[in-house]
């Protein structure tokens, strides 16, 4: 989709919809004020009739009014107060291009974000509009389909109103940062929405691949043998029952100094989880595609970070396999010895996503990061605690969980603060090993997030667990894209920018 903004006259604008704002007790935004003088006060009677309705995002499309270049005008309900909240904002803007899609317009102009938005110069409005712009166009890969016809009839052009004040090139720059960042998060969406048999290890490894030739970044892609030779015995673990090769990915982005000490994100790949032989229920288990949203976290991002030049160092990791019971898988009972030494019991094969996670960590120390944030969709405790709006944030420091939970704030992709007490860790403790790779069933996502941080102490480290927040299920099943926006803000501030 093609993004531009423009300062100049609503009424002479030739676009296929022109979206304006409509405050509560029919108050005229400065856009519908113009219009509504140049149709004869048309808007005017129209809203008189009451068919608009106040909540924030409620539309009610308006064709052929006189005086007016436009072939339509959709109002949207922007809420009572003349400064937007950063949520009325979102909520106006998804219902109006959800109701500009259902038109087929082309082209549209919207005229919301010449409104103002609490605590924003109109950056951030301008950013956010893009992300959801895109976020509305997206449509889910289907392979071996034709291309949908009444698709490619979409949206391709949209236009925004100027916010006041703000300079054309911090116009441009918000909107090359929102295109960066809803690239990323279209990425990530692809990848979870493939079908199992198409998105492997093996695939994710060819996506790094490609996304390091067209952006110029550095590609290492480990083998089996050589996991095995680094002594990455709880990958490998897990993967011992699939017949789908284990990949283990590193993409270094080296936009900043060479001396400055790189930001690492560590995303868990699992391309299919059936638990192995703890194996899941049927009921859903096609969602198990979805457990390698954090790998897909980490490529979207990397690719946000690379369109944005963002001038500092990112190393993306990400251990990938399948899950799967097999002759050869491993049991419960086994014990394991990972690539830092520690020896893991392992008591439930469905508890996977850390015995991948806890060597990559081991890995992550070579690069002397100045931080290191893991993504993964690790424990449907964490869905049970926090449903599907917040992501689950755990951190061995509280300064670095401060900075992504403003990030996620800015981004509208929020996380909430979990305890990693040392009363937490009495969960973990076995007989026969160093530690076991389950707790108890209470506090799950704790216990898996202190699991982790064995392997974390020689850095600073956040885990992100986007079990409830990766994916939706039911009638509007697919991946999100989350929390692709959430670490690029986070990489955003790390670079020093605004």
């Amino acid at each position: 989709m093609e993004f531009s903004t423009k300062a100049g006259t609503p009424e002479k604008d030739k676009s296929d919809c022109l979206v304006v704002g409509i405050f509560e007790g029919k108050k005229l935004s400065p856009a519908a004020k113009v219009l509504d003088d140049a149709s004869g006060k048309a808007i005017t009677a129209v809203l008189k009739t009451g068919d608009l309705a106040n909540k924030a995002g409620s539309t009610l499309l308006l064709h052929k009014l006189s005086g007016v270049a436009a072939a339509r005008v959709l109002l949207v309900s922007v809420g009572k107060d003349s400064t937007l909240s950063r949520k009325t904002f979102r909520d106006a803007l998804q219902g109006a291009l959800k109701a500009v899609a259902a038109t087929k317009s082309a082209s549209a102009t919207v005229f919301l974000t010449e409104l103002p938005v609490a605590d924003d110069s109109g950056s951030w409005a301008l950013e956010h509009a893009v992300v959801l712009a895109q976020e509305q166009a997206y449509q889910t890969p289907k392979p071996g389909r034709k291309e949908d016809a009444e698709a490619a009839k979409a949206l391709t052009r949209l236009t925004f109103a100027a916010p006041a004040g703000l300079s054309a090139a911090a116009q441009n720059a918000a909107l090359l940062q929102g295109s960066a960042i809803a690239n990323g998060q279209d990425l990530a969406r692809d990848l979870g929405n493939l079908p199992p048999n198409v998105c492997t290890p093996t695939y994710l490894a060819d996506t790094a691949k490609g996304l390091a030739k067209t952006h110029k970044l550095k590609v290492t892609v480990l083998e089996e043998a050589q996991m095995a030779k680094l002594g990455m015995n709880t990958l490998l673990a897990v993967s011992k029952g699939s017949r789908q090769p284990p990949k283990f990915i590193v993409l270094e982005y080296k936009g900043g100094s060479a001396k400055r000490k790189p930001v690492a994100l560590v995303g868990k790949g699992i391309t299919f989880d059936t638990g192995g032989i703890s194996i899941k229920p049927a009921a859903e288990m096609d969602e198990m595609k979805y457990d390698m949203c954090g790998a897909a976290s980490v490529l979207g991002t990397m690719k946000a970070v690379a369109e944005m030049k963002l001038p500092l160092n990112v190393v993306g990791i990400i251990p990938t396999c399948e899950n799967m019971p097999d002759g050869q898988a491993t049991r419960p009972g086994d014990i394991v010895t990972s690539m830092n030494g520690l020896t893991v019991e392992i008591l439930n094969t469905d508890a996977e996503g850390r015995l991948i996670l806890c060597d990559a960590l081991t890995y992550t120390e070579r690069f002397e990061p100045e931080a290191v944030v893991d993504i993964a969709t690790l424990t449907g405790a964490c869905v049970i605690a926090l449903g599907h709006h917040a992501s689950g944030l755990f951190a061995n420091q509280d300064a670095l969980a401060e900075e992504l939970l403003a990030a996620g704030e800015t981004a509208a992709d929020r996380a909430w603060h979990m305890p990693l007490w040392d009363e937490y860790h009495d969960s973990l403790k076995s007989n026969f090993a160093d530690l076991p790779n389950i707790g108890g069933r209470a506090g799950g996502s704790i216990t898996a997030a202190c699991f982790l941080s064995r392997f974390a102490t020689k850095f600073d480290w956040a885990h992100l667990d986007i079990a409830g927040t990766a994916w939706r299920s039911g009638a509007a099943k697919g991946a999100t894209g989350r929390p692709v926006g959430l670490l690029a803000h986070f990489l955003i501030g790390r670079a020093g920018r605004k």
